[in-house]
């Protein structure tokens, strides 16, 4: 979305990031995007020069998008998480390149967002010989932390309802 509405190629678009859930709360998070542009690279805020529809239609389109896939294709979006597990293959074999980083869910335990421990939460992380570690240090503005924590109280409430099942079974 943000190639097409700057009119660059996805591989000029890095380090957009997605916190938290795999559902309608997930928050793509452009604040540490970067793009290239006329060969010289600027933040994804600055280029676009759009706050309202970064805040707005951007993030909604993005939060929706498995349900969009479906309705579209009338099937599955099976299609799209096989293409996100290959992603993520290559990336674990290959790494990330210098300065660049991805998105992956994975255990929050210790983390420096302030993300509660013990739950399968979206963070950046940057990949070298087939170990990941989470971007440390990343700034958060208070419309960020809003979007992550909601994210973070569903999956803790998902995570709660699994527990409630298993003990009842």
């Amino acid at each position: 979305m943000i190639a097409l509405k700057l009119g660059v190629i996805s591989d000029d678009v890095k380090n957009v990031i997605i916190w938290g859930n795999h559902s309608s709360t997930q928050y793509p998070d452009v604040n540490h995007a970067k793009v290239k542009l006329q060969g010289k690279e600027v933040g994804v805020y600055e280029a676009l020069k759009d706050d309202s529809w970064l805040k707005g239609e951007f993030i909604t389109t993005v939060q929706q998008r498995g349900a969009a896939v479906i309705k579209a294709r009338k099937l599955s979006s099976a299609m799209s998480a096989a293409k996100a597990i290959c992603d993520h293959v290559r990336d674990i074999w290959f790494g990330t390149p210098e300065g660049e980083f991805v998105s992956m869910g994975i255990v929050s335990d210790g983390n420096s967002y302030g993300i509660p421990d013990d739950l399968l939460y979206s963070f950046p992380v940057t990949i070298k010989d087939k170990t990941w570690k989470v971007v440390e240090g990343l700034p958060i503005n208070d419309f960020s932390r809003e979007k992550m924590d909601l994210t973070a109280k569903e999956l803790a409430e998902e995570k709660e309802t699994a527990f409630e099942f298993l003990a009842s079974a």
